[in-house]
């Protein structure tokens, strides 16, 4: 019998929500081991060898291949299984839906992931609040700009069902509450959030729902 996937992730990691979320709208089985970020897990070396960048999402595959980086596993799910899709196949509509997406996961998440907050108190002495402001101000921009880029009449960034730019934005947001960043300036992506979290396949990606939660 075919071994399922194994997804290595850590509960509260974003970009492991968004790859669970697309698994579990595509309906792909998968394994998960907790990599535990905290306590330096992922800087193991037998870790660190199928993971060079020792991070977490890692997605291993039935045949032992090791894919790494959410947006690049993301695009394997998209291609090996497409439906449904997360991406429209016109591809001005599909450059809109990934301009969303990126402004999550390339403007915000690289500068509000633990190690860059873990440097700045480290290299820069950044106290408590100092991170605070940080973590909450580039969340603050990435918003602005994703409520410039959305649909005003859709449950969804983009239509009536989830893509990969709801599915990027649904788990900053849970970012966003834990920084207790406030919302109210940003109706869009509260509709939104709500929208995706009454999706069962992406209700149960949430980090509260994960094995290795805490």
């Amino acid at each position: 019998m075919t071994a399922p996937l194994t997804l290595y992730s850590y509960w509260r990691s974003t970009t492991s929500y968004r790859v669970r979320a697309a698994l579990n709208l595509k309906g792909v089985p998968f394994e998960t081991v907790p990599v535990d970020l905290l306590a330096g897990a992922q800087k193991d070396a037998d870790y660190a060898e199928m993971n060079p960048g020792k991070g977490v999402p890692m997605l291993v595959l039935e045949d032992g291949s090791v894919l790494t980086q959410s947006l690049a596993i993301l695009d394997y799910i998209e291609a090996r299984w497409p439906e449904p899709a997360l991406l429209p196949a016109d591809p001005l509509a599909r450059a809109r839906v990934q301009a969303a997406a990126y402004t999550m996961a390339v403007d915000v998440h690289p500068v509000n992931n633990l190690r860059v907050v873990t440097h700045l108190g480290d290299a820069y002495g950044a106290d408590t609040d100092g991170v605070m402001d940080w973590m909450r101000h580039w969340m603050i921009e990435g918003f602005t700009a994703f409520e410039a880029l959305v649909q005003d009449d859709t449950p969804f960034a983009f239509g009536h069902a989830p893509d990969l730019a709801d599915l990027c934005l649904v788990a900053q947001v849970y970012n966003a509450h834990r920084w207790g960043v406030d919302l109210t300036p940003f109706p869009k992506v509260q509709r939104i959030e709500a929208a995706c979290l009454n999706v069962p396949a992406i209700a149960a990606a949430h980090p509260d729902q994960q094995p290795d939660a805490s």
